[in-house]
C-alpha cells in the first residue's frame, strides 16, 4: 500500500502532466527566443556589451518605420473598434434578428485569424487593379476605382486590409462586455425619464469604457506585430518596422542582426505595454460587470 506522501507526489505529477506540452512549447518558442533577442540586443559583433544597437533605432529610416507602424496600428485599431462595436451592438442590443448573432460570431472567429499571404491575395483578387470588384465596377457601372485615387498597395489600402481582422477581433472582444449590460439598467433609466442617448452617455458608455479602451489596446498590439500581410501586399513600398526587422535579420543590404534584435526589443516593449493596458482594463471591466 502506497504511503500518503507517495500518493500526493503522484497526484501532483498527474496534475502537471497535462500542461507539460504547453510549458515545453512556451519555453522553446517564446521564452528562449525572447532571451536570445534580449541578450543579442546588448552585444556587438564581437560579443561586447553595448548600447549602440539601440542608438541606431533613432536613425531616420528606422524612426520613420516605427512611426509609420504606430500610425497604421492606431488608425486601424480606432476604425476597427468603432465598426466592430457598432456591428456587435446591432446584433446584441439592436432590433436586428437574433439569429444573426451566431453567424456573426462564427465568421468573426474565423476572420480574426485569417491573415498573412492568404488575406493579401484575397484582397488583391477582389479589389486589386484586375480584381473582381474592380473589374465589375469598371465594366458594369463605368466606375474606375483606381482613377479615384484608391490604391490597394498604399497606406490606406493597408488600413483597409487590416480592418478585415481588426473588426472581427473587436466583435469577439466586446461581445461579452455588451452582454454584461443588464436590461434592468436601461429600464431603470427609462423609468427615471432618461432618453436612450442619456442612458448611453451616463450609464452604458462609462461602464463599457474600460472594455473599449482595453479592446483598442489589444487591437493596436495585434496590428503592430503583423508582418506577413503587409509584406505580401506591399513588399517594400511601405516601410513598416516589421518589414525592417525582417530585412535586418533575414538579410539584404541592410542586414545587421544586432540592430534587428534591438528593433525586436523595441517592438516587444510597445506590444507588452499595450497588452498590459488591455489586461488591467479587462479585469476592471469584469469587476464592474459582476
Amino acid at each position: 500500500m502506497q504511503s500518503a506522501p507517495l500518493r500526493s507526489f503522484g497526484q501532483i505529477l498527474a496534475n502537471w502532466a497535462g500542461v507539460l506540452p504547453f510549458l515545453a512549447f512556451a519555453g522553446l518558442f517564446l521564452i528562449l527566443p525572447a532571451l536570445h533577442i534580449f541578450i543579442g540586443a546588448f552585444l556587438d559583433a564581437e560579443g561586447r556589451v553595448t548600447l549602440q544597437n539601440f542608438a541606431r533605432l533613432f536613425e531616420p529610416y528606422l524612426f520613420r518605420a516605427f512611426w509609420l507602424s504606430i500610425q497604421l496600428s492606431v488608425i486601424s485599431a480606432l476604425l476597427g473598434a468603432a465598426v466592430g462595436f457598432a456591428m456587435t451592438w446591432a446584433v446584441i442590443h439592436g432590433n436586428l434578428p437574433r439569429g444573426l448573432r451566431a453567424p456573426l460570431m462564427t465568421f468573426s472567429g474565423v476572420a480574426a485569424n485569417f491573415a498573412g499571404v492568404p488575406l493579401a491575395f484575397a484582397f488583391i483578387a477582389t479589389v486589386g487593379r484586375l480584381g473582381l470588384v474592380t473589374v465589375l465596377l469598371r465594366d458594369w457601372f463605368g466606375v474606375n476605382l483606381y482613377a479615384t485615387g484608391f490604391n490597394l498597395i498604399s497606406f490606406w489600402g493597408l488600413v483597409l486590409v487590416y480592418l478585415y481582422f481588426q473588426v472581427s477581433l473587436m466583435v469577439l472582444i466586446i461581445a461579452p462586455a455588451l452582454d454584461g449590460l443588464k436590461k434592468e439598467w436601461r429600464e431603470a433609466a427609462a423609468t427615471l425619464g432618461a432618453t436612450p442617448g442619456q442612458y448611453w452617455r451616463m450609464v452604458a458608455l462609462p461602464v463599457l469604457f474600460p472594455a473599449l479602451l482595453g479592446a483598442f489596446a489589444l487591437l493596436f498590439a495585434n496590428s503592430f506585430g503583423a508582418i506577413a500581410t503587409a509584406q505580401a501586399l506591399t513588399g517594400s513600398s511601405q516601410t513598416l518596422i516589421t518589414i525592417q526587422l525582417f530585412a535586418q535579420i533575414r538579410g539584404d543590404v541592410l542586414q545587421d542582426p544586432r540592430v534587428g534584435y534591438a528593433i525586436a526589443m523595441g517592438m516587444v516593449l510597445i506590444t507588452a505595454f499595450a497588452n498590459t493596458i488591455y489586461i488591467v482594463l479587462r479585469q476592471r471591466s469584469e469587476r464592474w460587470m459582476k
